[in-house]
């Protein structure tokens, strides 16, 4: 089975360090067990980070028992479609990797709000456009 990203192809890895996704595989799989959906790829920035912990999701605090660091900005990491959404529509979205964000979350969150944030646009954007 290949997984795929919102814009058709192979999901690419999201990030490493840390390692990120509900399997913590680095890529942002969205899986039977994650009920959260946590298929965005997002580069977090200070803004969003602070706008979560605001909606009571502190990606800043480190949780070693969750194997969870702690996010600083710059950090790539695979968000759940849904609190992405709520900071999106609030002005404070992060920027998306949409290679490395799941079709998964396409019943979430439009393609086209991830494509006005998007940080990975192909050279060929013709494909997008569809």
């Amino acid at each position: 089975m290949t997984l795929r990203n919102v814009l058709g192809g192979e999901l690419q890895e999201c990030g490493t360090d840390p390692v990120t996704g509900f399997t913590r595989s680095g890529r942002c799989e969205v899986t039977p067990d994650d009920v959260g959906n946590h298929g965005v790829c997002a580069v977090v920035t200070q803004e969003f980070l602070e706008h979560q912990r605001e909606l009571g999701n502190d990606l800043i605090t480190p949780r070693p028992e969750w194997h969870f660091p702690g996010l600083r900005p710059g950090d790539r990491w695979c968000v759940v479609a849904v609190r992405w959404a709520q900071s999106a529509q609030a002005g404070h979205a992060a920027p998306v990797l949409l290679a490395g964000t799941s079709e998964a979350v396409l019943g979430v969150v439009p393609l086209e709000l991830l494509r006005r944030h998007a940080v990975d646009v192909p050279d060929d954007a013709s494909g997008l456009l569809g």
